[in-house]
């Protein structure tokens, strides 16, 4: 009787399970890209790594508080970016894998920029679950470079100016990451 009810309340909670989507995408093994870039970024900040960087930040300080507010509905922050020395050194494939997963139940293109004349590309997408985002992607692709973004948890669009200043990706080498702003 105990495992029949254990069922039935599996049964009755697989559906809530199916409603929050994962907005972790799978990124390719871009370490073969890497080698061949002349400039190469790789961020990986997973929910440990976000604390600590919230941990950081003064409280009294307003600029800090808001950073940390906006950190705290964060999970994590994935950032691949890569220059090349000549044109397409790298595979419209890798990036079109990526660009699928953004086709999923959930996803919305909240902007689109394609110049075909220059070969660039730029998408930005949120994942929405009943009004409220939990998660953004940026794809972005010129003829020497590309830059992934995936951000899970809920933020703002308006917030990722004050994380890519609190983060210093505006420092990054390669451009593409300037996107953010």
């Amino acid at each position: 009787m105990k495992s029949r009810l254990s069922l039935i309340a599996l049964a009755c909670l697989l559906p809530l399970l199916g409603e929050a989507q994962d907005a972790s995408l799978k990124l390719p093994d871009f370490g073969p890209l890497a080698a061949k870039a002349t400039e190469s970024v790789n961020i990986s900040l997973n929910p440990w790594l976000l604390r600590i960087a919230g941990a950081m930040l003064d409280d009294k300080d307003a600029d800090d508080a808001a950073t940390k507010k906006v950190l705290s509905g964060i999970k994590s922050i994935e950032i691949r970016s890569y220059q090349f020395a000549t044109d397409f050194a790298y595979s419209e494939a890798d990036i079109q894998t990526v660009r699928q997963q953004l086709s999923a139940p959930g996803w919305s293109q909240v902007m689109q920029v394609h110049d075909r004349k220059k070969s660039e590309n730029v998408d930005m997408y949120i994942l929405l679950d009943k009004n409220r985002t939990n998660g953004f992607a940026l794809i972005a692709s010129e003829p020497r470079e590309f830059t992934i973004i995936n951000i899970v948890g809920s933020i703002a669009i308006e917030d990722l100016p004050r994380l890519e200043r609190q983060l210093h990706l505006q420092n990054l080498p390669v451009g593409q990451a300037r996107l953010l702003m």
